[in-house]
């Protein structure tokens, strides 16, 4: 059995949030080379045109959709959309996020917000949104996109980050805790909790601090 047979997701549909570039474009390009249907949503709709375009020479079709997860009616606009269009929704994967750096002493609190409005909260309502039509189905997975930063303490001069990291361990536990509450619906939630590794968002950060890093990597 190949790989893609292994992995095959024919005629399903797939969500991906904050997919339009980064991480979040390349497990879209794997659902899209697996055979799955896709939805890239950002708030920057443009790119995920560009991004539905590469995405269907896989022989799919690929929508983009505009929207901000911390906003509810957004998030319900996605659900309903990606409904309409391809009459499920299989998987969902949280990938949108925000960060803001800044010492803890002195974090400012709208940005406080702002990075938990999106990471935790939006995360959340986005889910539940679509748990309501996994429900119906009987089945579907939910993949939060975490980080390792979310784990424990970080040092300031690596990342001197409150709100994302304290944003990213709450929904270490939202995952582990929804999965107990929706299993009995057949609606799978799990999470991924990446490392370091360079991306539009983490490239500057990763380039100023690799000697802090790169220790603490085993092949380095």
């Amino acid at each position: 059995m190949s790989v893609k047979e292994t992995f095959d997701l024919t005629g399903k549909t797939a969500v991906v949030t904050g997919g339009s570039i980064g991480l979040g474009a390349q497990m879209a390009a794997g659902l899209a080379e697996a055979g799955a249907n896709l939805v890239i949503a950002a708030r920057k709709v443009e790119r995920c045109v560009e991004l539905c375009a590469k995405l269907e020479e896989n022989g799919i079709r690929a929508i983009a959709v505009a929207c901000d997860v911390s906003d509810p009616a957004s998030c319900q606009n996605l659900v309903d959309i990606t409904v309409k269009e391809f009459g499920t929704l299989d998987i969902l994967v949280n990938n949108a996020g925000y960060t803001w750096g800044a010492d803890a002493i002195n974090y400012p609190m709208d940005k406080w917000q702002q990075v938990l409005d999106l990471n935790i909260t939006g995360l959340f309502q986005l889910s539940a949104i679509a748990a309501k039509v996994m429900k119906e189905q009987g089945y579907g997975k939910i993949i939060n996109i975490t980080s390792v930063a979310g784990t424990g303490g970080c040092a300031p001069e690596a990342q001197n980050t409150v709100a994302y990291n304290a944003s990213k361990a709450a929904v270490n536990t939202l995952t582990k805790d929804l999965a107990c509450k929706w299993a009995r619906y057949g609606i799978r939630v799990n999470a991924i909790g990446p490392g370091f590794f360079p991306t539009h968002m983490s490239g500057g950060l990763l380039e100023k601090n690799k000697h802090l890093v790169l220790p603490r990597v085993p092949l380095n």
